[in-house]
């Protein structure tokens, strides 16, 4: 499939497009952007700076993907965006470069990003994500694969979103979210299993059972953060992936996990 450039879109020279590309009326594309093959930017959206953008992508009107980052730390240099493939960027989305020189803001595949979202400077996105409406990630910020936030949702500079865990519209994260978990409240706070998002997934009923007692013991059973990361240390399921990947997490976290309700 040729690529086709509306007569009114700006591509600035150096900027490189893949085949199959669609660029929309008044879109902008800048000199240090490269857009991936299929990948479709509507009327008005723009892709600028240091930003790599991969296949099959859709930016949907007024998203801005690589503009400079917010960060007053800001120094100069080379700092930029890097995006998988099959993302989706709906109306007003942005996503701002990293601070430092060479650093990148990062966004896997596969992720749905909705209108008004904003992606700050240095977060780290996996796969399968769904930001919805108004979402808001400060700097340095991951999210794991499978999270999906709802709207209007707030994490703090620093925190992380646990691989299949969901956060609750107007939720304000000001500790990691534990994986599989469902988080809400002002501050979040640890409220459930994510059981629906988990079935949606495919996880077994022998997983389940797994991810049910991880929250038990780490929220309901009245142990310390260390005592419950011990037992589970300890557990005959330890080397599940369940087990392995909550206490990957917890080993990692820098502002500690969010508490139980």
């Amino acid at each position: 499939m040729a690529t086709t450039v509306h007569h009114t879109a700006v591509i600035e020279p150096g900027a490189e497009l893949g085949e199959g590309v669609e660029i929309g009326a008044f879109a902008f594309v800048g000199a240090g952007a490269r857009l991936g093959d299929g990948t479709r930017l509507h009327h008005h959206a723009g892709v600028e700076g240091d930003t790599v953008l991969g296949k099959n992508c859709e930016v949907f009107p007024h998203a801005n993907l690589g503009a400079k980052t917010q960060d007053l730390k800001f120094q100069g240099g080379r700092p930029g965006v890097r995006i998988g493939d099959r993302n989706v960027f709906r109306e007003y989305v942005t996503v701002h470069a990293a601070t430092a020189d060479g650093a990148f803001t990062r966004v896997g595949d596969g992720n749905h990003i909705l209108a008004y979202s904003h992606i700050a400077h240095d977060c780290v996105l996996g796969n399968g994500i769904v930001l919805s409406n108004g979402v808001q990630l400060a700097g340095h910020v991951t999210v794991e694969d499978f999270a999906v936030i709802g709207g209007y949702g707030g994490v703090h500079q620093f925190c992380r979103v646990g691989a299949h865990a969901m956060v609750a519209a107007c939720a304000k994260v000001v500790q990691d979210v534990a994986p599989y978990c469902i988080a809400d409240g002002q501050p979040a706070l640890i409220r459930a299993v994510n059981k629906v998002g988990l079935e949606r997934r495919g996880f077994t009923p022998e997983q389940l059972g797994r991810v049910r007692f991880i929250y038990r013991l780490l929220f309901r059973d009245g142990l310390n953060r260390a005592q419950a990361l011990e037992q589970l240390a300890a557990h005959a399921d330890a080397a599940s992936e369940e087990f392995r990947r909550v206490l990957a997490f917890a080993a990692a976290s820098e502002r500690g996990l969010a508490p139980g309700a």
